[in-house]
């Protein structure tokens, strides 16, 4: 994941966004301070109050920051539906016609964050373990397929035009009027699908992974999910010491609950690979655990992968443990590997000895209790 970029100080943005966003980067600047990363942190404004205040959720001065640091650390975003979008904007800029999209969506577009790794480990001690020794890594394409944007309500009359030349069943769409219906375009590219693979591939022969998953609905989405598997077959060619799998994704829903043991390393276009994250985290204890890594050419941007629980905003309860590990996953992308694994082990020894947890755990520890402890044992 590194790319060696290792040196005697660094640049980091700081997106705390929405809600527990805010808390779980307090928690985590807790564990910067005490490994001493030399490293400014530069707060960069981002999430729903700047949507409600100028219209803009990811701010063109957010856009310049990230565009002059060595890496990001992000914490969580609240997304509401277009019409909410709307009325929650002052008064002055209601009925302006703004489009409220994911900040965290255009930022992996604008910069090219195409590869969303997310690694899905059970720590020993951890309760919420489905079973132990789950060690799971998922490479999720972040820049296309149905996340890319491209959308249509109402759908404008030519392509309904469009629709309604096509063979059955598009007939239908000839009797609907453009404010009845809606579409979102699935886009894969060969460029775009070949160079997550081919991470998913060079990821597992570098760290002694055996096997790598293809995670596909290739049988009834031919076109798009046809080209995915199609030039899976052609990298695997590549690595023939490692072994080639596939399997649709609602199969693979039910075979990782049989049997997590059987899979390695996934690799799934951006949608798939979504869902099959979020399902890997919960086997290793939900998504306090679950910490996400946006990498690009020369960007990457670290997070946990979940929202931000507006309910438990202000009350510091969340598990802080998604996030941290992100800070992991970021040491090791700027070649600090040593403080990368010093981090895993303090995390993996509170966890173990279980004195200290978050309610999700079944303890009644804080947020900020639970990087103090993680802090101690560095």
């Amino acid at each position: 994941m590194s790319i060696l970029r290792k040196k005697d100080h660094y640049k980091i943005a700081w997106l705390p966004g929405d809600g527990v966003g805010v808390e779980v980067l307090e928690a985590a600047k807790i564990v910067f301070d005490k490994l001493n990363l030399n490293a400014e942190y530069i707060h960069a404004d981002i999430g729903w109050e700047f949507w409600c205040k100028e219209g803009d959720a990811f701010p063109q001065r957010t856009i310049d920051i990230l565009g002059n640091v060595d890496a990001a650390m992000f914490g969580a975003i609240t997304s509401k539906p277009m019409k909410q979008a709307e009325e929650e904007l002052v008064p002055e800029l209601q009925g302006k016609n703004l489009i409220y999209r994911s900040p965290i969506v255009r930022m992996r577009q604008l910069f090219d964050l195409y590869n969303c790794l997310r690694p899905c480990k059970a720590y020993p001690g951890n309760p919420l373990n489905f079973k132990e020794n789950i060690d799971i890594v998922v490479f999720r394409e972040n820049t296309e397929d149905l996340y890319c944007g491209v959308e249509f309500n109402p759908v404008p009359d030519e392509l309904i035009a469009t629709l309604t030349k096509l063979s059955s069943p598009f007939s239908k769409f000839a009797e609907l009027k453009g404010n009845e219906f809606a579409v979102s375009c699935k886009i894969n590219t060969r460029f775009g699908s070949e160079r997550i693979i081919r991470e998913a591939f060079e990821f597992a022969k570098n760290n002694g992974r055996k096997k790598v998953t293809i995670v596909h609905k290739a049988n009834v989405v031919r076109a798009t999910d046809g080209l995915f598997l199609e030039i899976s077959k052609e990298v695997a060619k590549d690595y023939p010491e490692i072994i080639y799998d596939e399997a649709n994704i609602d199969a693979m829903t039910m075979w990782l609950i049989k049997n997590p043991f059987n899979y390695d390393v996934l690799v799934a276009p951006n949608l798939y690979g979504d869902v099959i994250s979020d399902l890997t985290a919960q086997l290793v204890g939900g998504l306090g655990f679950a910490c996400s890594a946006n990498i690009g050419e020369k960007l990457g941007v670290f997070e946990p992968s979940h929202g931000s629980a507006p309910k438990y905003s202000g009350l510091y309860k969340v598990n802080p443990i998604a996030t941290i590990l992100a800070g992991k996953m970021m040491l090791d992308y700027l070649g600090e590997f040593e403080m990368a694994e010093r981090l895993e082990k303090a995390t993996a020894q509170v966890i173990a000895d279980g004195k200290v947890r978050t309610y999700d755990m079944g303890g009644s520890s804080s947020t900020l209790d639970l990087a103090k402890a993680i802090a101690e044992k560095l």
